[in-house]
């Protein structure tokens, strides 16, 4: 079996996080819903409100600061939390930064603009292009090379944090190294549950976790694409994951497992189903989930637990993201 710390020292890491994140039971949740609940506390990774992008930023940026970059480009929605923990890693290594936000979400209020991760943003001081697609990943890809071009040409060293599914998957390497940590705080779990959008954090943990011997059933719960679709997306990636690494992938395609259950009414929209699980874990264990992610994850658990997939009595790790600051910016959507 190949050593997770052996495979990916070859590339360099920014120091982002005290790591490990803890993982902890949730005695009332557990007692509520009949399972033996833990959770991997990824929304406590630190740098700007924190979650589970530090883990794939430390390589980016660790690319970066070998690169001599001065400037960080990125794409995401308008309330990504990508881009400002990007922006914030970037500031931490005194680089700037150029967020480029997508039109991902329809009919939202003004708080979604000017709130939450936008607020954070701005207060980091950022440069902001906007991209009129939400599902075009090549085209902002595009983009934001033409604005590198531009720096290059005045002397800058940019350094490009890409979205689209051709490029090598470097972000998933901080989630093979948590894959690992993961491990050795739970060597023995019945299902992993991981919210699965970009799939950078869902590829990466599952490689993690098999290159470190679990075989536990890991469901990447649908938070932007249905789950074939999904699926498709997470083959490719795991693959360039394990090319990337320099190692046949460590599971088969039948192992990526996805679940859609609770995508409706779409990505960063919320629906009864992750309203009502936000609300659940809120009044229960008082842990909060933000409205695209985590919410959409634990309801996805609920729902999992409904069809018979997770079976009473079992041992069920949630990981939870983070992406906090974007309650704020959903305050229409959460107080109805």
């Amino acid at each position: 079996m190949h050593s997770v710390s052996q495979l990916i020292s070859k590339f360099p890491r920014a120091e982002l996080i005290s790591l490990p994140t803890p993982v902890e039971r949730l005695d009332r949740m557990s007692n509520k819903l009949g399972i033996d609940l833990w959770m991997k506390r990824d929304d406590l990774t630190g740098l700007s409100f924190g979650g589970n992008k530090t883990r794939q930023l430390e390589y980016y940026i660790g690319a970066a600061v070998e690169k001599k970059a001065h400037t960080i480009l990125i794409t995401g929605a308008v309330q990504s939390n990508f881009v400002r923990t990007a922006a914030a890693a970037a500031a931490k290594f005194g680089m700037k930064s150029i967020l480029q936000l997508e039109e991902r979400v329809p009919d939202m209020g003004s708080m979604y603009y000017s709130s939450g991760n936008v607020l954070l943003s701005n207060l980091l001081d950022v440069e902001h292009m906007y991209f009129p697609e939400g599902e075009n990943e090549s085209g902002a890809d595009a983009a934001l090379a033409k604005r590198a071009a531009e720096l290059v040409a005045h002397g800058q060293v940019p350094f490009i944090i890409p979205l689209g599914i051709d490029h090598p998957p470097l972000g998933s390497v901080g989630y093979v190294k948590g894959g690992a940590e993961l491990a050795d705080q739970m060597p023995e779990f019945d299902v992993g549950i991981v919210p699965s959008g970009s799939g950078a954090t869902h590829g990466g943990l599952l490689t993690g976790l098999r290159l470190s011997g679990i075989n536990s059933p890991i469901y990447g719960i649908c938070v932007r694409r249905d789950a074939v679709q999904q699926k498709n997306r997470m083959n490719r990636l795991t693959q360039k994951l394990a090319e990337l690494l320099d190692i046949e992938r460590p599971f088969k395609q039948e192992d990526i497992l996805t679940w859609d259950g609770t995508l409706a009414p779409g990505y960063g929209q919320v629906g009864q189903k992750s309203l009502y699980a936000l609300k659940l874990m809120a009044q229960t264990e008082g842990i909060m989930l933000d409205p695209v992610y985590t919410s959409k994850t634990f309801a996805g658990l609920l729902g999992l637990l409904e069809e018979g997939r997770i079976l009473p009595g079992q041992k069920v790790l949630m990981l939870h993201t983070g992406g906090l600051p974007a309650i704020f910016s959903y305050q229409e959507s959460l107080i109805n």
